[in-house]
């Protein structure tokens, strides 16, 4: 029997997540972080937005309650669509609320600037 490994969600702003990105493609595994602009009980389609950025998501398989104008965290799979618009299928949500999303994106840059020392010292 195959085991099916689930990956963790890279960590991605909104404002990072378009076309061009190395993280915009089909079953990617993200971790997103926005403020629930939209949502629908009938298609349990979200839209949350990060300044200009937003981005659709796919709740079906979720327990959480949706409060326009929270913050949520979302882990799932993104899925392109024909149109090349993405939206992630949800299978984590959790509401975020008080979070300053200002200092979350500085700390999520000196993240990947540690990260990008660390692989470039790393000699093998």
């Amino acid at each position: 029997m195959a085991s099916s490994a689930i990956n963790a969600g890279a960590l991605v702003t909104l404002q990072e997540l378009n076309s061009a990105s190395p993280h915009f493609k089909q079953g990617a595994s993200l971790r997103v972080t926005g403020k629930l602009q939209d949502y629908s009980v009938e298609t349990a389609l979200a839209v949350i937005i990060d300044g200009t950025a937003s981005l659709k998501i796919d709740t079906q398989h979720l327990n959480v309650n949706l409060r326009v104008g929270s913050i949520y965290q979302f882990i799932g799979e993104l899925v392109i669509q024909p149109n090349n618009e993405g939206i992630l299928k949800a299978r984590v949500g959790r509401n975020v609320d008080g979070i300053d999303l200002d200092l979350y994106h500085q700390s999520l840059k000196l993240l990947k600037e540690f990260i990008s020392d660390q692989m470039s010292n790393h000699v093998p």
